[in-house]
C-alpha cells in the first residue's frame, strides 16, 4: 500500500454513490492512476449506454486510453469500488495496468444482486453455453496474414 491508495480508492467510491444515486447508473466507479496523479475515471453506464460492457472499469480504460493515445497503461494503477468482474480483470490484464486495487468484494456485489458466480463458473471449465470449432484452418488465415504483414503493429 501506498500513502495514496486510500485516497484513490475513496475517489472510486465517490463515483460510485454519485452515479448510482439515479438508479440508471450500477454502484461502481473506477479510477486509474499514474505516477500519483488521476488520468481517467469511470463509472458504471451499462443501463445509461444500452451496453452491457461499460462496466466502471472499462469506462476508466478506454478514458485512459483515449486520453494517453495508446492502447496500454503500464505504469498505471486501478482503483475500484469493487473487485472487478471477469470481465474486467481480462481488460485490466489487456491495457496491462500494473496493479487494482479495489474496496468492496465479489460477495459484496453478489448480496447486492450483481452476481457472477455463473462467469466464474464458466471460466473453472464448467460451460453452460454450449460451443463447438469448425473451419480453422480458414480461421488460422487472419492470423497467418497477420503474421506477415510488416505494418502491424503488436500489442
Amino acid at each position: 500500500m501506498n500513502k495514496d491508495d486510500q485516497l484513490f480508492l475513496r475517489r472510486a467510491i465517490a463515483l460510485a454513490e454519485q452515479y448510482s444515486a439515479d438508479g440508471r447508473h450500477g454502484p461502481f466507479g473506477a479510477v486509474i492512476e499514474l505516477d500519483g496523479e488521476i488520468i481517467a475515471e469511470g463509472w458504471n453506464r451499462v443501463v445509461a449506454d444500452h451496453d452491457p460492457t461499460a462496466h466502471a472499469e472499462i469506462t476508466a480504460i478506454r478514458a485512459a486510453c483515449a486520453g494517453r493515445e495508446r492502447f496500454d497503461l503500464k505504469g498505471c494503477t486501478i482503483y475500484c469500488s469493487c473487485e472487478p468482474c471477469p470481465m474486467c480483470y481480462a481488460a485490466i490484464f489487456w491495457a496491462r495496468l500494473e496493479r487494482i486495487v479495489y474496496a468492496a468484494d465479489r460477495r459484496d456485489a453478489g448480496n447486492a444482486g450483481f452476481d457472477d458466480d455463473q462467469l466464474y463458473r464458466e471460466f473453472l471449465l464448467q460451460p453452460t453455453i454450449q460451443s463447438e470449432r469448425l473451419l480453422p484452418e480458414e480461421g488460422r488465415r487472419a492470423f497467418r496474414r497477420w503474421m506477415e504483414n510488416p505494418d502491424k503493429v503488436l500489442y
